[in-house]
């Protein structure tokens, strides 16, 4: 007699072949289904396993690895840090008490979240408690109120799916002139996102430029999915505008 197993229509209690069968036949489809929907049901699994080794060797003091980390990241934790501070100077102190933090705290980094998500978490953390040190604290738990211009430019610039009601067009970068005016944008949307508030500019920084998918933001700011969600629009409005105006002019 077969050993049966919970969950499956086995034939346990017959030994004809018929029965046995008329079971492989229900089983089958069945089996199917159980793993379609358990796929469905199952989230997919971050691969990090590259990660799990490379954390390895930064907690034996491999060198070479920690090298490898301040090369990938550095440049990217100094423009995040710039969005919360307001000179060069304090940001680069932020980024050294962050790499700093980063090697005594390797024991404690179980990958909850990826490597880089706490790392910029890290710095997040240091860069508002700098702003403390210098009066200059901005909080993240509480929006700004809007002023009126924000909520005209909001309503005017989006569609009821929350997509560019008038996207913008496309470059032609086989026409060197479009080339050239590419670069000249390129800098006009960098200076438009230092002058943004120090929220919407640490969103639109960590979206925009480095990356982070919106649960990493919230992760690292502490925020919300809501409050990265309208801080992220309202950036990306004053830059829109702002490359607007620009290319007007032009």
């Amino acid at each position: 007699m077969g050993r049966c197993f919970r969950g499956w229509p086995a034939a346990c209690n017959t030994g004809s072949t018929m029965s046995k069968t008329a079971s492989a036949t229900q089983r089958g489809p069945v089996r199917a289904s159980f793993f379609r929907a358990a796929r469905r049901a199952r989230p997919a699994a971050r691969d990090n396993s590259a990660e799990v080794r490379f954390v390895a060797r930064l907690r034996a003091a491999d060198e070479f690895a920690l090298s490898d980390l301040v090369r990938r990241y550095h440049a990217a934790l100094l423009r995040v840090a710039l969005a919360f501070l307001p000179n060069r100077a304090l940001a680069e102190e932020s980024v050294q008490e962050t790499w700093i933090a980063v090697v005594n705290g390797l024991a404690s980094f179980h990958g909850r979240s990826s490597l880089k998500t706490w790392i910029f978490r890290i710095l997040a953390n240091r860069a508002k408690a700098r702003l403390i040190r210098e009066a200059r604290s901005v909080p993240f738990s509480a929006l700004r109120r809007c002023d009126p211009e924000e909520l005209a430019m909001d309503s005017a610039s989006s569609s009821q799916n929350g997509s560019w009601a008038d996207p913008l067009q496309t470059w032609d970068y086989d026409n060197p002139e479009k080339k050239l005016m590419h670069k000249y944008a390129i800098g006009c949307l960098k200076r438009t996102i230092q002058r943004l508030p120090p929220d919407q500019c640490a969103v639109v920084t960590l979206r925009d430029v480095e990356g982070l998918e919106s649960d990493e933001v919230c992760n690292v700011l502490g925020i919300s999915e809501i409050n990265q969600r309208v801080l992220l629009h309202r950036a990306r409005s004053k830059l829109r505008r702002a490359l607007e105006e620009y290319l007007i002019a032009a």
